[in-house]
């Protein structure tokens, strides 16, 4: 009996020697930020925020990627921390943009979250505006930090004066929003006046003196505390583009900005000079920023150049986070007895994939980027073929009448010279 019990003992220990190490690993969760509310405030101010998170036994510190944005727990009446609570000051010269927030726990550092800094007065929707007698009244040059409710639509008013500009602009993804928002200009009635379905700029030039509704709802009408935005009114003069709120850059292409590139452009297309009229005059090489705006636009730029000359031209606009698809139409100008002929050289369009995606199977191996590295953006090099005058035309293929106010580009031209790029990217996926 005794041998036969040893036997057992002996056979149950090579069996655990057998178990592989590995077997015997524990992952702990990592630490997410959900969401801060409000997602962002006013340089020089300061601000209350509510933070939700995942896998975080208690929330000790608010950290941010700046040190000019510190954050201290809200303290109940007995001098302990409220859960969750947290009292952002913001330096007066916090650099406006969108900054990282994370929390420190027990398990270590959060994912980060967008928070935004401006320079506009800010307001937080704390009550119910889902109809128009309920709408939120905004002041102009403001921003207002809400949530959309589920299957209604959020109300707000302005007002504004005959003749005037007041761009409209909800902001979503790019402060880490799930939100794909509608956002509607209407008059006082509720009648809509402007649309945009997929969260852009809205130009409106009040028809009127008097007060305009502003609607905003989710595409699908639903609603959370993850269905954030922040809607800004502003008065723009002029009728240039108009800026946008800063955001987030998702990465999907490299190649931007151009080695030494400065960061504004040097020069800006000058209206009209979109044909019959003359064309803009420039010198190569060049950096010109412009806008795809009215619908429909295409620029027109005119330039001298020698035969066998090689010219690289490059446009940006959907690696600036527009939504548009740049074309560029190369033409030599000849003109007999007074008449002017035009001559294809070169047509452009998007940016090609310069390395293959990579592939997710197994998930351990990652033979590539894991994203599409190209881009419908422009860049491309053409080559002259005869001394002369030459013209480059301009346009967005996508647009239309629902061309978006913001759609800038930033044309670049410069002679070939040797070049590369460097990319990398993560060995693991991460969440946000």
């Amino acid at each position: 009996m005794r041998t036969s019990v040893l036997t057992l003992a002996l056979c149950a220990a090579s069996l655990v020697d057998a178990i592989p190490g590995v077997a015997q690993q524990v992952c702990l969760p990592m630490p997410r930020l959900l969401t801060v509310t409000p997602m962002g405030g006013r340089a020089g101010t300061i601000v209350e925020v509510a933070i939700t998170h995942q896998h975080v036994d208690a929330a000790q510190e608010l950290l941010f990627s700046t040190p000019t944005i510190t954050a201290k727990p809200v303290l109940a009446a007995d001098g302990k921390p409220v859960p969750d609570r947290f009292v952002v000051t913001i330096a007066p010269d916090a650099p406006l943009g969108v900054h990282d927030a994370r929390i420190l726990s027990r398990l270590g550092v959060s994912s980060p979250r967008a928070f935004a800094v401006g320079d506009l007065q800010e307001v937080v929707r704390t009550a119910s505006n889902t109809s128009i007698a309920a709408a939120l009244p905004l002041p102009l040059n403001s921003i207002c930090n809400a949530t959309t409710t589920d299957r209604a639509i959020d109300f707000y008013s302005f007002r504004a004066v005959k003749g005037g500009r007041v761009v409209v602009e909800c902001n979503t993804l790019g402060i880490d929003s799930k939100l794909n928002a509608v956002v509607i200009v209407a008059d006082a009635e509720g009648n809509d006046l402007l649309v945009s379905r997929n969260g852009g700029l809205l130009d409106f030039t009040p028809p009127r003196d008097g007060t305009y509704l502003v609607k905003v709802h989710g595409l699908a009408f639903q609603g959370g505390s993850e269905q954030i935005y922040r809607l800004s009114l502003r008065e723009v003069p002029g009728t240039g583009p108009a800026a946008r709120q800063d955001v987030t850059r998702r990465v999907s292409a490299f190649s931007w900005p151009p080695e030494g590139l400065s960061a504004q452009a040097l020069t800006a297309d000058t209206e009209p000079n979109d044909g019959p009229g003359p064309p803009q005059k420039i010198s190569l090489p060049c950096d010109i920023s412009g806008s795809f705006v009215p619908a429909n636009d295409a620029d027109v730029f005119e330039f001298p150049a020698k035969k066998g000359d090689v010219w690289w031209v490059e446009v940006a606009s959907e690696r600036l986070g527009m939504n548009t698809d740049p074309f560029v139409l190369v033409q030599r100008v000849t003109t007999t007895d007074g008449k002017e002929t035009l001559t294809d050289v070169a047509e452009l369009d998007d940016i090609a994939h310069p390395m293959k995606p990579g592939t997710f199977i197994p998930a351990s191996t990652y033979t590539g980027p894991p994203y599409i590295s190209g881009s419908p953006d422009v860049l491309g090099k053409i080559t002259i073929p005869e001394d002369g005058i030459y013209r480059l035309r301009l346009h967005d293929l996508l647009g239309g009448p629902g061309t978006d106010a913001g759609s800038i580009y930033r044309l670049v031209i410069r002679q070939a010279s040797p070049d590369f790029a460097l990319v990398s990217w993560a060995a693991h996926l991460q969440m946000r």
